[in-house]
């Protein structure tokens, strides 16, 4: 499995980070006097069917938490920091943005493609949540770089705390792509993409309180490719893997 240095996506990144502390029940911590500062390590394929991977790494400094304890601000992927707006007992609803990758059309090595710019991700979901677990519909557009369309998520998720230090989230689901996201990123001069469920996931985050002020991060997903998405000309390997890892420390800006 080769992994390359990738480019692209690191502001868009960045912003998700900023959104991804420890429990953030501090009022400090809101865009306050209380901010992060860490680094970020992100590994995907080179494009989805690629069996060769890519790395993007860097820096950041965000505010120390835009979330309250009780999962305000969620990050669930590259394309996936979801905010919520509205609470009416299990329900809930709010917009989310994120980034997504595109392709250098010199890494298919298949057939010959085009390059996709990748971009900035926005759109919203809703969930509905019954303790631990909730079932959730979201949608994800592009707005800039290219236009690739859209993509509808279903998922069930089951979050827990495995200490007074450790939260986990694990979550199935399976994402719906429209034509425009198809044409994109899986048709070829003889081969047409329709419209349709285009993969299945697992995936799980874990935030891990090291101490007071250190916080690792831990990002990990499956995919498994299927329908025209599986059958298209360009796909390697229909199993995708996507990491994420990051190390940040709480400091006060007062101080």
């Amino acid at each position: 499995m080769p992994i390359q240095a990738r480019a692209g996506g690191c502001a868009a990144l960045v912003m998700m980070l900023a959104a991804t502390p420890a429990a953030a029940d501090d009022p400090r911590d809101v865009f306050g006097s209380r901010w992060q500062v860490g680094g970020f390590v992100y590994v995907s394929p080179l494009f989805e069917g690629s069996k060769s991977y890519g790395a993007i790494g860097f820096p950041f400094l965000a505010p120390a938490g835009l979330a309250s304890a009780d999962g305000t601000v969620q990050l669930k992927g590259a394309d996936d920091l979801r905010l919520r707006l509205l609470k009416a007992g299990a329900l809930e609803i709010g917009a989310l943005t994120g980034y997504r990758f595109g392709r250098d059309g010199d890494d298919v090595t298949q057939v010959v493609v085009d390059d996709v710019d990748g971009g900035l991700v926005l759109g919203a979901f809703a969930a509905y949540r019954a303790g631990a677990l909730a079932l959730s519909l979201s949608y994800h557009h592009q707005v800039t770089g290219d236009d690739t369309g859209g993509l509808i998520r279903f998922g069930l998720d089951y979050t827990t705390r495995l200490s007074s230090k450790v939260k986990l989230t694990t979550e199935v689901g399976t994402n719906y792509a429209t034509q425009d996201y198809m044409t994109a990123f899986f048709s070829t001069g003889g081969f047409d993409a329709e419209a349709g469920f285009k993969d299945v996931y697992i995936s799980a985050t874990a935030s891990v309180d090291l101490s007071d002020r250190w916080t690792l991060h831990l990002i990990g997903r499956y995919a498994h490719l299927i329908g025209d998405a599986a059958d298209s000309p360009i796909v390697e390997t229909e199993s995708q893997l996507y990491g994420g890892l990051a190390l940040s420390y709480k400091f006060d800006w007062s101080r």
